[in-house]
């Protein structure tokens, strides 16, 4: 380990999971049900990053309503969960060569907790981070500094010690606001347009790209 990082921040779905076929499936069930018609994903893909009854807030009528699309969202989602979500090419490989050569890695994620480990351990991500802080966990989700200022509490370092790397706008102002240097995570859902108004220190086109930034060797096979 060479780099002047001693820990990684890593965000879930859409940085170390590609979840979202799942996450669109579950969306277009939940609005097929409740609201008998689906509007443009692209509604939906824009909140990624926050919690899920946050992103579903502005789809409900009443607390009730909200209640019951949370639920059916989340009835959809476990259900297909083995079946539409995986991890991204050689992000175990990436996370293990990273666990190895000494940094401290934690999830930083806003999905709840039980679901997130439960997408760690199904896609063959679990015993390599040393800290989770999920939506469970917080009073205020990202684009907050909370959870990212838990994520450092977990791995006990400081600010300037952590690289927070993330795939949502919501990740890089957490990060920013938290006071770490972030990097944005190009291989999920969002392109460098959007995610400009973060102003990531870092853009990585591919996870070797990240491993080459911390001077980590990638494993080999």
């Amino acid at each position: 380990m060479t780099s002047h990082y001693r820990g990684i921040l890593f965000d879930l779905d859409g940085t170390l999971v590609d979840s979202l076929d799942l996450i669109l499936s579950s969306y277009r069930h939940t609005m097929a049900v409740h609201l008998g018609r689906v509007p443009p994903d692209q509604q939906w893909i824009n909140t990624m990053g926050t919690p899920l009854r946050a992103q579903l807030q502005s789809f409900a009528d009443s607390p009730d309503q909200l209640e019951a699309m949370f639920r059916t969202y989340i009835d959809h989602n476990e259900a297909n969960h083995e079946r539409l979500s995986r991890p991204f090419p050689r992000m175990r490989d990436a996370a293990a060569a990273l666990h190895r050569a000494g940094y401290r890695l934690a999830v930083v994620t806003s999905k709840i907790r039980e679901h997130a480990i439960r997408e760690l351990r199904s896609c063959g991500l679990d015993g390599l981070f040393d800290g989770l802080v999920s939506a469970t966990d917080v009073a205020k989700p990202k684009p907050d500094p909370e959870p990212v200022l838990l994520g450092l509490k977990s791995i006990d370092l400081a600010p300037e010690e952590v690289l927070l790397v993330g795939d949502s706008l919501y990740d890089l102002l957490a990060g920013r606001a938290a006071g770490v240097e972030t990097a944005a995570a190009l291989w999920g859902p969002f392109d460098r347009d959007h995610l400009t108004p973060g102003q990531p220190d870092y853009w990585l086109e591919s996870i070797d790209a990240l491993l080459a930034l911390l001077n980590v060797e990638p494993e080999e096979g």
